[in-house]
């Protein structure tokens, strides 16, 4: 009965690289666009030095942040459940590839929470207008080194997307397209 059971439900590694593959590329991609794109023009715009910046970034910051965790919380779910049988994947079958990989998926994930849950708060906070008399209210000095220690997060966190894609792809382009669909 129980081997009827575990076949009904068919867990297979194969459809979870197509999965994993989709993650990292969709969080690739929208963290370049956010990056490289978005904020860059509402800073030439001067959007970002009007007051009413803090709460709509922070707006913008927290939907995304949300969306990060979840990217996180599947690329890391899918890379255990590579791991689950290593024999099929080479990215599980080496000892060393497959500790790469679950090493990045927590750093991916513990980032995502720190951003998320520190800096995000951190950054929204200091940029709230508390007087709003003031002319041209100018960004508390701490702002600055959260700036810094967003960009090191971005740069750390896109480091290890570009690591894992590099991992994981070589397996995704051997996988034969029937194995993901059944």
């Amino acid at each position: 009965m129980n081997s009827t059971m575990a076949s009904r439900t068919g867990f297979s590694q194969a459809r979870w690289l197509p999965w994993l593959m989709a993650a990292i590329a969709f969080w690739l991609s929208s963290s370049l666009l956010l990056d490289l794109i978005i904020m860059p023009v509402m800073y030439t715009s001067g959007m970002m030095a009007e007051p009413g910046f803090a709460p709509a970034g922070y707006a913008l910051f927290w939907t995304f942040n949300r969306l990060e965790l979840v990217c996180a919380a599947l690329i890391l779910t899918g890379v255990l459940a590579l791991r689950h049988q290593p024999g099929e994947f080479e990215v599980l079958s080496g000892g060393s590839r497959s500790r790469w990989a679950l090493g990045i998926g927590l750093l991916l994930i513990t980032l995502s929470l720190v951003c998320t849950y520190g800096l995000t708060p951190e950054m929204g906070a200091l940029g709230v207008a508390l007087d709003s008399f003031a002319e041209a209210p100018t960004p508390p000095a701490a702002m600055d080194w959260l700036h810094g220690a967003y960009w090191t997060v971005e740069v750390l966190k896109l480091s290890g997307l570009g690591l894992l894609t590099g991992l994981c792809y070589p397996d995704l382009s051997r996988l034969n397209p029937s194995d993901a669909m059944s």
